[in-house]
């Protein structure tokens, strides 16, 4: 174990829960008692040109509050939680050399629990298996790549869903490059040891349910006015489209309509007219995942939630206080 640790704040909330807002009282004054920098965990803040939907943080907080991993991948890039950990583990350490705390926050579950609790050592992703795989995908079909995985790893198999070609053609390439199927590695969170270098103060922000589905719809509401269909737009015109990664998520996906191709050519996508039709499909898909998020997050180990309704900045300031002071 390392001599001194880094100590680092996880600080995470499901969507629309007030994160921002906490962050910016409590680290970006020029006379806050912890000089900070934040590494978001956020998988789709990492998009460029996606910053009205992804509720990417204003130009002027970035300026007073420095961010890590925002606006480092075009959206038709992969970004997975390995890239987080990497990237995480690096812009933390940076951070700590300067004399500043990091502060992990955002409301990707999946990212910040690797981030806590480790990857299994799995074989690094290759170039070629990987465009092996994808060719075979886009020739051969999901259908023909989930036989094959079936055979050499029946429990990914029955794991990963037909349409999660991400997840499907991974699992091949692991096997096809180490001869050992992925189920076969340790499972996320074996190995903690593995993240020693750190000692964690982990806080959760706790809101009423009901309250975040207001604020879900309120800040939807805000987002189409504030110019989220024009963002869309630009981003299509540029070659974007709902098949590429940046693009699934939430607040972007909605807005696309097939056109029907005929003839078995390739799907076409126009944007949808209906914007009315769309914002109410980006607030119910935003509720639904904010339910998904406060369910993943208990599995997120030594959590203290912070009631909302409460002081959060307050009492948050004497958690880090009484951390710092160890």
């Amino acid at each position: 174990m390392p001599a001194v640790r880094i100590p680092v704040l996880l600080l995470f909330g499901p969507t629309a829960s007030g994160k921002t807002g906490v962050l910016e009282a409590l680290f970006s004054g020029p006379n806050s008692p912890f000089p900070a920098e934040v590494v978001s965990a956020d998988s789709m803040q990492v998009y460029r040109g996606m910053d009205i939907g992804t509720a990417k943080p204003q130009a002027d907080l970035l300026a007073r509050l420095p961010h890590h991993l925002i606006d480092i991948r075009n959206p038709n890039e992969q970004f997975n939680a390995g890239d987080f950990v990497r990237l995480a583990d690096h812009a933390c350490e940076d951070i700590a050399r300067q004399g500043k705390l990091p502060v992990v926050s955002g409301g990707t579950g999946f990212y910040l629990r690797n981030f806590v609790l480790g990857l299994p050592d799995t074989p690094p992703s290759d170039p070629l298996f990987r465009e092996t795989l994808q060719a075979e995908f886009q020739s051969l079909g999901a259908q023909a790549l989930m036989a094959e995985l079936a055979v050499c790893d029946p429990v990914s198999a029955a794991r990963i869903h037909l349409n999660d070609g991400y997840r499907l053609q991974r699992a091949l390439e692991v096997f096809r490059s180490s001869g050992r199927p992925l189920s076969s590695y340790p499972p996320i969170g074996a190995a903690p040891e593995s993240r020693a270098q750190y000692r964690f103060l982990i806080l959760g922000i706790e809101r009423n349910r009901e309250d975040v589905y207001r604020r879900i719809n309120e800040r939807c509401a805000l987002m189409f006015r504030g110019g989220l269909p024009e963002e869309v737009a630009r981003l299509h015109a540029a070659g974007y489209g709902p098949g590429d990664p940046g693009m699934k998520a939430i607040g972007y996906r909605e807005f696309f309509v097939e056109e029907s191709s005929g003839g078995g050519l390739k799907a076409q996508w126009r944007i949808s007219v209906d914007m009315e039709g769309v914002q109410t499909l980006v607030a119910r898909n935003s509720r639904r995942y904010a339910k998904r998020q406060i369910t993943f997050f208990a599995s997120i180990p030594q959590v203290k939630w912070i009631a909302a309704s409460g002081d959060p900045v307050g009492e948050i300031r004497r958690e880090l206080e009484g951390f710092l002071a160890i």
